[in-house]
């Protein structure tokens, strides 16, 4: 039988220094990590660049399908992936719990070993946080910054007409991973004794689990000295986050069926579920891949990039949110969204 340590044993100091003496600083920039009232930073001249997210469980992760191990990675990709679509570079998180008894101090030592394993993926460090009670399931709130020169920072308002709309990675990926799961949890309420059926499914299921920020993009642009006119991550579906470019701007936008990429596991699932491989990658979410704008002139190094695809432009006409699909009928980008946000 796994050990079980109530909370209530070492009591909320303890488990914040229980919790505390699993990570060590990285950034030069972190003055003063956990262990007074906040933290301190010192960025150095730098902008610095904040976001939080909530996570509720019942309504962004059930535990019934996702290890806590996986849930820890995942909060902080998630929440480090509005970092990069500033094209910052993450640098600290802060974590509040809220825990109800069905909690151990294992099972938070689980929640954690996911959290350090992703600072030690985005070399961040986890500065500070509070913890307290809940009267049901796991709430966890979660503060990343970030930092960036000031010529760097990437906003969602900035495109120009006729730039070049592009997208790293593939899509829809994320929404069949959580079809999978959810059916799997179905058949195993209804029968306890049936091993799980994911045999084809190992890519959209960790697209679902364990999310990555698409840092790897942000430093290959850096690289070729190349600075977005605009960019979102995708996280409520392609659609959407065109439109609130679209909108930021004040610009319309123009994509291309054939051009949007999606991954033949996802493809062959969506058709498995009877779902459109295209409606999914438009409106699914949780991909956390980088919707952006480069001008012309710097598309011949974007398109250099091996993960990146370039799905459309941004037009001069604000009302214009439209698709050509292979038909060559154009139809209007709308983005009612479906799955969890």
């Amino acid at each position: 039988m796994e050990k079980r340590t109530e909370i209530g044993e070492i009591g909320e100091f303890g488990l914040i220094n229980h919790i505390a003496s699993q990570f060590k600083d990285k950034q030069d920039w972190t003055d003063l990590g956990i262990g007074d009232d906040t933290a301190v930073l010192d960025p150095k001249g730098n902008k610095v660049v904040t976001t939080t997210e909530l996570f509720i469980e019942g309504v962004h992760f059930d535990l019934g399908y996702t290890p806590l191990q996986h849930l820890g990675f995942k909060v902080v990709s998630v929440v480090l992936s509005d970092i990069a679509a500033m094209n910052a570079i993450p640098a600290q998180i802060t974590i509040g719990l809220g825990l109800s008894n069905r909690f151990s101090v294992e099972s938070v030592d689980a929640l954690y070993e996911g959290i350090r394993l992703a600072c030690e993926e985005y070399k961040v460090d986890l500065v500070g946080g509070d913890t307290t009670s809940s009267p049901q399931g796991l709430i966890i709130s979660m503060t990343a910054t970030g930092v960036a020169e000031a010529e760097k920072l990437v906003q969602r308002g900035t495109a120009k007409p006729n730039d070049v709309l592009c997208v790293s990675g593939d899509l829809g990926a994320a929404l069949m991973g959580l079809h999978s799961l959810e059916r799997e949890k179905q058949v195993f309420l209804a029968n306890p004794d049936m091993k799980p059926e994911l045999e084809g499914k190992s890519y959209v299921v960790l697209r679902q689990l364990k999310p990555m920020a698409r840092f790897d993009i942000i430093h290959e642009l850096r690289d070729l000295g190349v600075v977005p006119t605009s960019m979102i991550d995708c996280s409520d579906g392609l659609a959407s986050e065109i439109i609130h470019l679209c909108n930021a701007s004040g610009l319309g936008a123009r994509i291309f069926e054939k051009n949007i990429p999606i991954d033949d596991e996802t493809y062959l699932s969506a058709t498995e579920f009877n779902v459109s491989p295209l409606t999914a990658a438009l409106n699914g979410g949780e991909d956390y891949e980088l919707v952006f704008t480069v001008s012309q002139e710097d598309f011949p190094k974007v398109e250099k990039i091996a993960d990146v695809t370039a799905i459309g432009y941004m037009t001069n006409v604000s009302h214009e949110r439209v698709m050509v699909m292979k038909s060559d009928a154009i139809v209007d980008l709308t983005a009612p969204g479906f799955g969890k946000a």
